[in-house]
């Protein structure tokens, strides 16, 4: 949920695939066929053990704002096994127009633990529950994940996930959208964030330059997609991408990124 730096990414390159999972655990349950049915039905998804691999994965969502509720929603929905929430806000009535896990009621209360409780009741079959804000000197907390998604609206978070999954070769997905505009990525040892944006450019959050509603919907929407890509092993995650939308134009790019050259690709 913050403003995007300036910058036209124009030099498109070859975006290599993730390597998957591996299936672990038990085979699922007649409940989780029945609750899965949907995806199963879907080829790539059934007949490459996606379901499974989700199941077993441990995941850390980064941000239970606008750009994390429907991450949240989609991953537990989806079934990945343990997902943890990590978050220091509490909820306002101005999230409410576009923080979808919350209620008048909220108000005041922490994010993280609504966000967790309200995942949790929609899928008993995975562990939903808050963890520790992510905080400067604390990139520990980071570690015993298969994924981390980055839905966080300040700059100083972005930059301690990245250093931290960078410095340990791990993946992650990346979003930011305000005003009417989104990006998603996925960022890992092949192109990082700070590859993207050396340096803080532009307002940070939604809080200083507005956002209508549903744009965090589709931009948190293309990040879970994203994420179960990965952690399912299946299609062409956006490693070495830039997928940006506009909400005005109902306009999606996908642009290629070279880490070298991505810091001067930017313009929206």
């Amino acid at each position: 949920m913050s403003a995007l730096p300036p910058g036209d990414p124009s030099d498109p390159s070859g975006t290599p695939g993730a390597a998957p999972l591996p299936v672990q655990g038990e085979t699922l349950s007649r409940d989780e066929l029945r609750r899965y049915g949907r995806p199963l039905l879907v080829p790539e998804w059934a007949h490459s053990g996606a379901q499974e691999r989700l199941r077993a994965a441990r995941v850390l969502v980064v941000g239970a704002g606008g750009l994390g509720c429907p991450v949240l929603s989609y991953l537990g929905g989806a079934g990945v096994g343990t997902l943890h929430v990590s978050d220091g806000d509490t909820v306002s009535l101005s999230n409410l127009h576009r923080q979808t896990l919350y209620t008048v009621g909220d108000v005041g209360r922490p994010k993280a633990q609504v966000a967790a409780a309200r995942v949790q009741a929609l899928n008993p079959h995975v562990q939903v529950r808050a963890v520790e804000a992510l905080g400067a000197g604390r990139p520990d907390l980071l570690d015993g994940y298969d994924l981390t998604v980055d839905c966080t609206d300040n700059f100083d978070t972005r930059y301690l996930i990245n250093d931290a999954c960078v410095a340990a070769g791990r993946r992650w997905v990346w979003g930011a959208a305000g005003g009417t505009e989104g990006m998603v990525s996925v960022f890992g040892p092949e192109c990082s964030l700070r590859d993207l944006f050396p340096e803080p450019t532009g307002a940070e959050s939604c809080d200083e330059i507005g956002v209508i509603g549903p744009l965090l919907g589709v931009v948190g929407s293309l990040m879970a997609a994203e994420a179960l890509k990965v952690l399912g092993g299946i299609g062409e995650p956006l490693i070495g991408s830039l997928l940006i939308y506009d909400l005005l134009e109902a306009r999606l790019r996908r642009i290629g990124l070279r880490p070298a050259r991505a810091a001067a690709a930017v313009s929206l």
